[in-house]
C-alpha cells in the first residue's frame, strides 16, 4: 500500500488514544440499545494517576491482596 498502513493495529490505537482499549470492552458489556448508549454518557476513562475527581477521595484497589 503506498500511502503507509492499510489497517491500524492496537499499538497505534493505544498512541494515539490510550483509553480506547478500556472504553471498547466496556461498551461490549453493554446493551446495544439507547440505555446502554446513556450509560456508556457515565463513563470516564483517564489515562494516568491524574484525575479531575480528587474531591471524592477515590481510593488505589491492588487486586493482587484481594482474596
Amino acid at each position: 500500500y503506498p500511502g503507509g498502513q492499510r489497517f491500524a493495529t492496537p499499538a497505534d490505537y493505544l498512541a494515539k488514544k490510550p483509553t480506547f482499549l478500556i472504553e471498547k470492552a466496556v461498551k461490549g458489556m453493554l446493551p446495544k440499545t439507547r440505555l446502554g448508549d446513556k450509560l456508556l454518557m457515565n463513563l470516564k476513562v483517564y489515562a494516568g494517576a491524574e484525575h479531575p475527581h480528587a474531591a471524592q477521595n477515590p481510593k488505589t484497589i491492588k487486586l493482587n491482596e484481594i482474596k
